[in-house]
């Protein structure tokens, strides 16, 4: 489908016009398919916009209608095009089926709530603000539209209309915050300062790992870099004046190489003078992580670690191709690359991009089910990869390990910086089965294989809690997900996994100044393998890690003084339990995270 690989401020920069490859399905004019519903009631005109066709047959041979700034129908199909392509390489990188998060309420059992579960809404005009989010109360993202700064508009004109749903960066990021919602809801809780850096961090790796896919866009850019994609070194006829502040700096930096800058449109017309955020931060300072607080702030650390390990392996792999053809007389200083050798640069680049994007999605699965922090991530990102690629010849693990620990991202639970402390923990062969449990296929559980699991899974539980790390006496536990997925391994094979988790609540007290009490909770992520038959003998399900997040003194106390300095305390005594299970105070309100960012 016709889509910006940008947004409409690049005009016909090259590549800025593609096609997005998005899976065919039979779609209403909206459009509403199986997954997303686009919406386009603009509240502040309060008007409804005629609803584009992609089914009809003049658009189906075209892919839909020709990128638009003006034309409302484009816009609804970039919003659908965008987040059908992001939710499918979500779903292609974890083997599985991804779920939204249930609509909560008294209705939410109903067959009528349980299909509006199945479907994200995507408002491309939702409101007349330089703001787009996602928001779980109205199940779907918010797309805003403002006029551009008259003193500093960039690439814009003076005033002129802005719509954030027609930024290929904004919807890919939006889209993910759902994704990570319906993977691990207790995400959206702001237990610890990392909490809501990591969403930040996580959308925005997202959003640029996919420009790393568009190819016309790939080659142009190193062409012009000499193949130095993250070389803080600009071609030479970019000159930088020392004098001149930071987002000028980022500015020229994003001119050479587009690739690195996030929402570039959205940035300018704010006033910004460059991209919104981008891949290139400041050089590597273990300190920033203790000073840096501002969630946007706070998260580009991450996503700098992750680049920077990104450009390691990048490099790494080009380095023969760069030593062959220098030996043969060439030259990269002229920034121009002949055409053979960056088309080669260009597939390594994309294939590395993909890579890295995988093992940060796959990562999900091996997180602990709350509280996350960056280390957790980090361990996570080194198990999962180990887990589907044994053999590292590239040295991806330890680009990784390397860069996090020049950023300052330490894991507090693991006792060194080493492979084998900062891998989860197997559990060893055969000491924790699963009775009973389906797996299913790839197309997702039915309800009776999801009744058969949540049987085998509770007596499980009570099996083994106190193994697992629970105190049955603290209350009860529960499984809000259970999901199957089917991945091919270094060595072709087909694995077969059940990613479970499992949390207990407990209600804790603020203190006296502060009445009321808080959610806190433990949890644990198993990962359950399906092994294939054995002489015809299929053997039991067999749980190969156990994820912890578990209760301490140190963690409640963390938790309990970051809901108070967040202002998250309750005024009132009275709040029911049944309040507290809605209650927006300890939810992330995306909403007021992107205002004015």
């Amino acid at each position: 489908m016709n889509v910006y690989a940008f947004d409409p401020s690049f005009g016909r920069f090259v590549g800025n016009y593609m096609m997005a490859s998005v899976r065919y399905e039979k779609l209403q004019p909206g459009p509403v398919g199986e997954r997303f519903a686009v919406i386009d009631y603009d509240g502040t005109s309060k008007t409804f916009y005629t609803p584009v066709d992609l089914d009809d047959p003049k658009l189906l041979v075209t892919g839909g209608l020709a990128p638009s700034e003006t034309d409302p129908r484009f816009h609804q199909q970039m919003v659908y095009a965008v987040a059908s392509e992001t939710l499918q390489r979500f779903e292609s990188a974890l083997g599985r089926r991804i779920h939204w998060r249930r609509i909560a309420g008294s209705h939410a059992s109903a067959p009528e709530s349980r299909a509006a579960s199945r479907c994200l809404n995507l408002f491309p005009h939702a409101m007349r603000q330089a703001n787009a989010f996602y928001s779980p109360a109205a199940h779907g993202i918010l797309f805003g539209y403002f006029k551009a700064s008259r003193t500093q508009p960039g690439r814009n004109l003076p005033g002129q209309t802005v719509f954030t749903c027609l930024s290929h960066d904004i919807i890919s990021h939006e889209t993910t915050h759902a994704i990570v919602d319906g993977i691990r809801e207790y995400f959206m809780e702001p237990t610890n300062i990392d909490v809501p850096a990591f969403h930040e961090a996580f959308a925005d790796l997202a959003a640029l790992f996919c420009h790393f896919t568009h190819k016309n866009v790939l080659l142009d850019t190193l062409r012009k870099t000499g193949g130095r994609l993250f070389d803080l070194q600009l071609k030479p006829e970019v000159q930088i004046d020392n004098d001149v502040d930071a987002p000028t700096i980022q500015a020229q930096l994003a001119a050479a190489n587009p690739l690195i800058a996030l929402a570039q449109q959205f940035g300018e017309a704010s006033g910004m003078r460059s991209g919104l955020r981008g891949a290139l931060g400041t050089p590597p300072n273990s300190n920033d992580i203790n000073t840096r607080t501002e969630p946007h702030d706070r998260g580009s650390i991450l996503v700098a670690a992750v680049f920077d390990a990104y450009f390691t392996i990048y490099t790494r792999r080009t380095f023969d191709l760069f030593r062959i053809f220098r030996s043969g007389g060439g030259t990269v200083t002229n920034g121009d690359l002949p055409i053979p050798l960056a088309e080669r640069l260009a597939a390594e680049a994309s294939r590395t991009a993909e890579q890295f994007f995988v093992i940060c999605a796959r990562a999900l699965d091996y997180c602990p089910p709350v509280d996350i922090t960056f280390g957790d991530f980090l361990r996570a990102v080194l198990t999962a990869d180990l887990d589907m690629h044994p053999d590292d010849p590239d040295g991806v693990r330890n680009a990784f390990m390397e860069a996090f620990r020049l950023r300052g991202i330490v894991a507090d639970e693991a006792a060194s910086f080493s492979e084998e402390s900062l891998f989860w923990p197997k559990v060893q062969r055969g000491r924790l089965e699963v009775e009973g449990l389906v797996f299913g296929d790839p197309n997702g559980l039915t309800s009776a294989e999801k009744d058969t699991n949540a049987k085998a899974l509770r007596a499980f539980v009570e099996a083994n809690a106190r193994l697992l790390g629970f105190d049955p006496a603290s209350g009860p536990i529960k499984a809000p997900s259970f999901h199957p997925m089917f991945q091919t391994g270094q060595d072709g094979r087909l694995f077969v996994n059940m990613v479970v988790e499992l949390v207990q609540t407990t209600e804790k007290p603020f203190d006296a100044t502060s009445p009321g009490t808080f959610p806190m909770r433990n949890g644990v992520t198993l990962l359950i393998a399906q092994d294939p038959p054995d002489d015809d003998r299929r053997p039991k399900p067999r749980v190969r890690f156990v994820i912890q997040k578990l209760y301490s003194r140190e963690r409640e106390e963390r938790v309990r003084n970051y809901y108070l300095s967040s202002g998250r305390a309750p005024d009132d005594k009275s709040l029911s339990r049944a309040k507290k299970e809605d209650d927006s105070r300890f939810q992330i309100d995306f909403g007021l995270l992107h205002a004015g960012v």
